[in-house]
């Protein structure tokens, strides 16, 4: 083998400079060179000149358990780990091993954060399985944030109503604790609670000028005077989600006073816990009151009622804006949504029976002339009379979820057919849904 002058080998003839014996140089080198940064302490320093803000952005995006282990890095990212911006949003996950497949919050964790943490806490929820354990335990979480102030609070049951299951006075104390300590509460959810009106004028005493959102559907404790002390006391109030009986023309007048801000949404779920419910009338003159004071709020009502319960509803004019039927709707009533429903801009129909809403959708088509979205389930109608609604809506049909087993085919129209004439009159191509997609 010829060597070069001085013992270098000759790079064309020498194995040894071969692609692979290459690398080993090179990663051999590298390995050396890091070294000797470590010793010398350098990596070190180039961590601590990163901006605070920067290492701040990074662990944001950072999952709560990556974040965790990142934390034992070193001293500096575990004084990032702590840092109160990174603790002023969280969601409890208090889940029972033996009855959730989901993950829950280690308990390690919670006691950390009441411990070092509970007066960074800012934007809370709570979300809990069906255990009334696990709804205890929030209440236990709540009542020791005595420190903190939030600004928004959900409580979340992910199946049944956990939180019903709790005694009344256990979550009353609990809430209250953040009632009064949260001088700035500004979006509240606590459906399917046992929140009662003692504990709501606390929340009106405490929270009156922040008091934004405020979403309590399906709390039975609750009474009318209750819901209309929060729409008199608090005049910043822009969402409002309740239960029917809770409506009242006193509370629509209360939203429509001089002093209130303008309602922006008004979440309303009609619901019949025994067949037969008797449910009031509100005024034609209350909603028109309302849409004077506040002519673009959304009015969002939900149906969970059975046929013969309808006699109060829709029989004059009514300013809501999405309207959907969970249970089975008849052709009457939805005649009179046509005629009574001028804003309707979204409807969803699950189930209606085997008499054509040929005349239904007609006179939908006509009169609610700001209507973009509409889905129907278990009903029937014509091709012929379902081509005529599109072509009477046009493009502003912008959401049309139709099941396949709803349109019937006619003298003019196979189902083959249908979906060629409907994307003409839409502006895009078109096809009936093979599975409901609200």
């Amino acid at each position: 083998m010829k060597r070069m002058k001085g013992g270098e080998e000759d790079s064309n003839s020498s194995p040894s400079n071969s692609p692979s014996e290459a690398c080993k140089k090179v990663r051999k080198q590298t390995g050396e060179e890091s070294e000797a940064v470590v010793a010398s302490g350098s990596l070190d320093s180039d961590w601590a000149r990163l901006p605070q803000e920067l290492l701040l952005h990074i662990f944001q995006y950072l999952p709560l358990l990556d974040r965790a282990y990142a934390s034992q890095v070193c001293r500096r990212w575990n004084q990032a780990f702590h840092m109160p911006e990174l603790w002023r949003c969280f969601e409890f996950e208090l889940n029972q091993p033996a009855s959730s497949y989901l993950k829950a919050t280690h308990p390690d964790l919670i006691k950390q954060i009441i411990k070092r943490h509970s007066n960074h806490l800012q934007y809370v929820s709570f979300k809990v399985d069906s255990s009334t354990e696990s709804a205890e335990a929030a209440c236990d979480i709540l009542s020791q944030l005595v420190n903190c102030s939030l600004k928004t609070l959900g409580l979340i049951s992910t199946a049944r109503p956990s939180f019903m299951e709790v005694p009344k006075s256990h979550f009353i104390s609990a809430l209250t604790v953040v009632f009064v300590n949260s001088k700035s509460l500004s979006s509240l959810k606590i459906d399917d609670t046992p929140v009662d009106d003692p504990s709501l004028k606390v929340l009106v005493a405490n929270n009156s000028d922040t008091l934004k959102l405020l979403k309590m559907s399906s709390c039975p404790h609750v009474s009318p005077a209750g819901i209309l002390c929060v729409a008199d006391q608090c005049h910043g109030l822009r969402e409002l989600a309740l239960n029917y009986h809770l409506l009242s023309d006193e509370l629509l007048l209360a939203l429509s006073s001089e002093k209130h801000v303008h309602l922006e949404h008004l979440r309303i779920d009609v619901v019949s816990e025994n067949p037969g419910q008797h449910f009031h009338t509100i005024k034609k003159s209350s909603w028109d009151a309302m849409v004077r004071h506040s002519p673009k709020f959304n009015l969002v009502m939900y149906f969970f009622l059975y046929e013969d319960e309808f006699g109060p509803f829709f029989n004059e004019e009514i300013p809501v804006t999405h309207l959907y039927f969970g249970r089975s709707v008849s052709k009457e009533v939805l005649g009179r949504v046509g005629l009574h429903c001028p804003r309707l801009v979204e409807l969803v129909v699950c189930a209606n029976g085997l008499r054509p809403l040929d005349e239904e959708l007609i006179r939908i088509a006509k009169h609610c002339t700001q209507l973009s979205a509409i889905g129907l389930g278990e009903c029937e109608v014509s091709c012929s009379a379902f081509v005529e609604f599109v072509k009477m809506c046009g493009r502003r049909l912008s959401q049309l979820s139709i099941m396949e087993e709803v349109l019937i085919p006619d003298h003019k129209y196979s189902l083959d057919e249908i979906h060629w004439e409907v994307s003409k009159h839409l502006g895009r191509v078109w096809f009936p849904d093979m599975m409901p997609t609200w």
